[in-house]
């Protein structure tokens, strides 16, 4: 078995002399796509969705949510 490598090439012409490197020697890989989302955005969801999963939330009923939002 072998280890996984991660290179992250600054711009294309790297990314293309890699691909072409690995090709060249038979290696299998894979080019994952870039977020468009900030990370910080990214890591407040996950925080939200493990409280949720942790039952740590609020449940609010339908005829109470003008009460609760203040309104």
């Amino acid at each position: 078995m072998s280890n996984t490598i991660i290179i992250h090439p600054e711009n294309e012409e790297q990314e293309d002399a890699l691909k072409a490197f690995a090709k060249a020697l038979k290696i299998k890989f894979e080019v994952a796509q870039k977020s468009n989302y900030d990370p910080d955005f990214v890591a407040k969801i996950e925080k939200s969705q493990q409280e949720f999963e942790e039952g740590n939330y609020t449940r609010v009923e339908k005829q109470d949510l003008k009460k609760f939002l203040g309104l």
